[in-house]
């Protein structure tokens, strides 16, 4: 038990020192497994790649521009739905949170549409629209904008009466009200919201691209079972995930932590 003491000193200093190490040990242990089965399981290389297959791979596809190109189109397509769908679910969220009339009216729609799956539209949008950007920007707003709808009605109403009250007694005005009182108590679950519609709108983008995607990382992945490239599919699945855990884990995280800090409802 001694003897481990150094080399756990050792690593609180390196994880210290440089975060993303202890991000990247959990995953270790399942590289090493990978490559035991690549190398000694049943399986042929061209059904189960080795990590080493895989990483050939990336380099070959970074080197055309395949790659690059591919991943820029898929997050542009993320960035601008999630734009599309926080405009359209954030007022509508205000007005639902706000208003009992608004609430009566369309809470029940909400609920409706918010129980048809995104992928379930694909039919008949490629009917509408045809095999295009059209219908991915639709399956990604409409995977958006429900969990920022949802989010920002139980922001609004976990504003507390005081505030409002407070705010009234003192003259302010319905508009000042609501950019003063109601968006600040309700941004935190806001911030939620989008974090998990993004999520959300990233898995519905990848199936839409597999449908009917002409480019990004859901099409290369279709378009690599076509030819029966299980290392190019296997790939696209590693980049999905380091891609989310990036935005998640470095963006999106911190920002819901600091506007929950920002607005206290959340103490370090």
């Amino acid at each position: 038990m001694n003897a481990l003491l150094p080399l756990w000193a050792f690593w609180a200093r390196a994880t210290k020192q440089f975060p993303v190490l202890q991000t990247l040990a959990p995953f270790v242990p399942v590289v090493l497994l990978w490559q035991a089965v690549a190398s000694w399981g049943p399986f042929p290389p061209a059904f189960f790649p080795s990590p080493m297959d895989v990483v050939r791979n990336f380099q070959m596809l970074m080197y055309k521009g395949i790659l690059p190109e591919y991943l820029g189109d898929s997050v542009a397509r993320l960035a601008a739905g999630a734009a599309v769908g926080m405009a359209i679910g954030i007022p509508l969220g205000l007005l639902i949170g706000l208003s009992k009339r608004a609430y009566a009216a369309l809470w029940p729609i909400v609920l409706f549409f918010q129980a048809i799956g995104d992928i379930a539209w694909l039919p008949i949008l490629i009917i509408w629209f045809g095999f295009g950007l059209t219908t991915m920007a639709f399956v990604i707003v409409y995977t958006v904008v429900f969990p920022v709808i949802f989010n920002t009605v139980l922001g609004v109403r976990s504003v507390k009466t005081d505030l409002y009250r407070a705010a009234q007694s003192l003259g302010a005005p319905p508009w000042r009200i609501l950019f003063e009182v109601v968006i600040p108590g309700a941004l935190p679950n806001i911030i939620t919201g989008l974090r998990n519609g993004l999520g959300y709108g990233w898995r519905a983008l990848i199936a839409a691209e597999m449908i009917v995607g002409t480019s990004g990382i859901g099409f290369m992945m279709f378009d690599a079972r076509r030819a029966g490239s299980v290392t190019e599919i296997v790939l696209g699945m590693i980049v999905l995930g380091i891609l989310w855990y990036i935005v998640d884990a470095w963006v999106l995280a911190p920002i819901e932590r600091a506007t929950g800090r920002r607005w206290g409802l959340v103490t370090q």
